[in-house]
């Protein structure tokens, strides 16, 4: 099959023929049908995940994918051949106590797709544990909106709806509008909150505000977090760091206003697994919520997805490039320039 392969951390990925995925008793063969082009596949690239992979060896990165089962193992009985599917980048045991207890995207033995095994920049795929790990496709979702889903949006999801614990009227601050900070700003707005969007581009501000942000700020010109509490009035009432950088941490938890809820969504590329300074007496004075959040548990998909299929979430508004496998190093190289607005597809292979 044709697959983008890395060779080498920080150096274009190889565009080859490479063996097919084989079959295992319980796992699945996917015909990719769209993958898209996630910062999580460039901090890989750029070795910023390095306790997952290493560069002794070569290695397909990708995780946000969509298509067609191909072929199913001997014991699988959820799918067969022909079924459309999505593709949940973290894929748990079901059989450990966070599975049990339907929090799959913080399985004591998760896989991440693309990281721990080979993933979406290719032809095929070959999902492991396929019963626990894979979603029906509803007919009214095609696959563009599926893999637009397939780790930044439904990571949104988890983080504004679940670990934010939105209501409609609230205020919601949003830092950095890259792919999930795009689709949290769509999914907050879709809950009924007032979303302010914030970034040091205007042009992709122009477009969050097309997506569902009712203000935004420029924090190039602007104290960000001084806006924020002038415009709310007192602070957000959940704040949210789509970027995962010393400022936009920092700036998040200064917009929020007193018992506010900070939601880290943004992985940190700094050193020791994110190291990164907080302003703990001001947490402690305020009563503030500081708030993890990874990928998104099995039992909230069905949710997300009727929200799609009715319309009031439309993930495939934030696809503003579709692309050839072939051009996946442009798409990189956006990515490390931080150029570029919205979200990346491949949907030729």
């Amino acid at each position: 099959m044709k697959a983008a392969v890395m060779e080498a951390f920080n150096q274009p990925l190889v565009i080859k023929q490479v063996a097919d995925p084989e079959l295992t008793p319980n796992g699945v063969v996917l015909k990719l049908q769209a993958t898209g082009v996630c910062r999580s596949d460039w901090h890989g690239w750029a070795g910023h995940m390095k306790a997952v992979l290493n560069d002794d060896k070569e290695h397909i990165l990708g995780h946000e994918m969509s298509g067609i089962v191909e072929e199913v193992g001997a014991n699988i009985k959820n799918f067969k051949k022909g079924d459309r599917v999505l593709v949940p980048f973290s894929q748990g045991d079901g059989v450990c106590p966070y599975c049990l207890s339907g929090h799959h995207n913080v399985c004591d033995n998760m896989k991440m797709i693309g990281f721990h095994f080979n993933g979406g920049f290719a032809e095929y795929i070959h999902i492991p544990n396929a019963d626990q790990n894979l979603i029906h496709l509803p007919d009214g979702v095609d696959f563009l909106s599926a893999s637009a889903m397939g780790c930044r949006f439904m990571t949104a999801y988890h983080g504004v709806v679940a670990q934010g614990d939105i209501r409609p009227g609230q205020w919601v601050a949003v830092y950095g509008t890259g792919g999930v900070g795009l689709s949290a700003i769509q999914i907050a707005a879709a809950s009924g909150a007032n979303v302010i969007a914030i970034d040091i581009s205007d042009e992709k501000l122009a477009f969050a505000k097309s997506v569902g942000a009712a203000y935004t700020i420029n924090s190039k010109e602007v104290n960000a977090p001084q806006a924020v509490q002038e415009l709310t009035k007192g602070g957000a009432d959940i704040a949210i760091d789509a970027l995962g950088i010393q400022e936009t941490v920092l700036n998040s938890i200064l917009s929020l206003k007193k018992r506010g809820r900070h939601v880290q969504i943004g992985l940190s590329s700094n050193p020791n697994g994110g190291m990164t300074p907080v302003p703990v007496n001001l947490i402690s004075m305020k009563e503030l919520q500081l708030m993890g959040s990874v990928s998104m548990p099995m039992p909230e998909f069905p949710s997300m997805l009727r929200m799609v299929e009715s319309g009031l979430l439309a993930p495939a508004k934030l696809v503003t490039k579709q692309i050839t496998l072939d051009e996946i190093n442009t798409a990189f190289d956006d990515m490390t320039s931080y150029a570029g607005v919205g979200v990346t597809v491949i949907t030729k292979y």
